[in-house]
């Protein structure tokens, strides 16, 4: 199947936030702010019953295959139904659904890799909901490496805006286990993964990684720690003998601002919130949450459930449409089937 004929298969996301909202929202917006055509992997009842919290008037229409999505898409919102259990109540999340959440994600991934589809595109979910019902994975990242056939550290997390990319090398977990986790063979690997995909996915043919230390002020020469001298340091050096173009430790404090984003195309930093902090606050609504490293493209919001906004009209579709478009547009660059 020709990639032009494959539509975007977009997951369900956590039925009681505003994944359902943001796509409703994404596809009543379409004609003013084009994305292509997309299969969302859900229950065809939840999002006509947010439809009518919402006031819209948007036909829903189940498919059996995500290959009818295309040609339907300019009339009505395809549904590939994945049924959720209990009742779904928006803004009140329940353990209930986690089973059609996972099975939403993993129905995605099938359709891409048999070319059915040509990109995951995830809606929000809550981590602590589906942890409850025994999901097993910290998140988004490490659940798709795994369906990926992957070790957790293949993947990578990367934000994405128009003037901004960051990636964190740890993820989610808790901030006393950063430091325990940070290795040289951790970095590198995050290093070299960054820069292929830069390369394949957005044209950077050797982008520019700029590192962040982990203490402040990058340890100031070991007085604030020795991680960048022990760790970081020997780590940038072992990447830059792999000819890649890679400068750091640098203090997080200072490599943010306008001047500074200017100087790189990407900045690799130690841990979540020193890379996520950043992007959130330059860019919210046009950030893009991209996994790295996979044999397929995935891209997100760069927001989380947003259960207080469920169902009140409030919610934004604006970093979802540019999550379609930029899974859309990674595709299309890479120029070959999952």
């Amino acid at each position: 199947m020709d990639s032009a004929e494959r539509p975007l298969a977009l997951t369900l996301g956590d039925p009681a936030g505003i994944g359902p909202d943001i796509t409703l929202l994404a596809y009543q917006a379409r004609q003013s702010a084009p994305v292509s055509p997309f299969v969302l992997i859900g229950d065809p009842s939840v999002l006509a019953e947010r439809a009518r919290a919402l006031g819209l008037d948007i036909e829903i229409e189940t498919v059996g295959e995500a290959s009818e999505a295309p040609s339907l898409f300019a009339e009505a919102l395809p549904v590939l139904p994945v049924s959720v259990a209990g009742d779904v109540v928006a803004g009140r999340p329940d353990s209930a659904a986690a089973g059609a959440v996972q099975r939403s994600i993993e129905r995605a991934v099938e359709l891409v890799r048999a070319g059915t589809a040509s990109a995951v595109v995830t809606n929000p979910i809550s981590k602590a909901t589906l942890i409850h019902a025994g999901f097993s994975f910290p998140g988004h990242t490490e659940f798709l490496a795994k369906l990926a056939g992957l070790d957790a550290s293949d993947a990578v997390m990367m934000l994405a805006a128009p003037d901004l990319k960051v990636v964190p090398v740890t993820i989610h977990i808790p901030l006393k286990e950063v430091m325990a986790a940070l290795d040289e063979g951790r970095i590198v690997k995050t290093l070299e993964i960054t820069a292929r995909d830069l390369a394949r996915y957005f044209g950077v043919a050797r982008p520019h990684i700029a590192v962040t230390g982990l203490n402040p002020h990058a340890g100031e020469d070991g007085t604030m720690g020795r991680e960048e001298i022990e760790v970081i340091v020997p780590a940038i050096a072992a990447a830059r003998r792999q000819g890649l173009d890679v400068t750091g430790p640098y203090s997080a404090d200072t490599l943010f601002h306008a001047a500074a984003r200017k100087t790189y195309d990407v900045a690799v930093a130690m841990y979540h919130d020193q890379a996520l902090i950043p992007i959130k606050t330059v860019a919210f609504d046009l950030g893009v949450n991209v996994t790295l490293g996979l044999p397929f493209v995935r891209t997100s919001p760069d927001h989380g459930t947003a259960f207080a906004l469920a169902g009140t009209g409030q919610a934004s579709p604006r970093s979802l449409i540019e999550a379609l478009r930029l899974a859309d547009a990674m595709q299309a660059r890479a120029g070959a089937k999952p």
